[in-house]
């Protein structure tokens, strides 16, 4: 089944868990800031334990190959995210 979507229509084309107009972005954010999976399943109850992992899922392979290039003077060799 896929999980992961996107409708032009449907909070301007950003990816979502299909059938839903939660984005993946939201989830994300959502676990990142604390947010247990037993929360999110509790105060989203159309939501599956799957669609949560497709959004990890999404996340660690849209950073697989990522890479960082030093441009100009102003790079610095550390990103931090707070």
């Amino acid at each position: 089944m896929v999980r992961i979507t996107a409708n032009p229509q449907i909070l301007g084309g950003k990816l979502i868990i299909a059938g839903t107009r939660i984005s993946v972005e939201f989830i994300l954010e959502l676990l990142a800031s604390g947010v247990s999976e037993e929360d999110l399943l509790l105060d989203y109850p159309h939501l599956h334990r799957e669609d949560i992992h497709a959004c990890l899922r999404y996340a660690a392979k849209s950073l697989k190959n990522e890479i960082y290039l030093e441009l100009g003077e102003t790079a610095t060799r550390e990103t931090q995210y707070a």
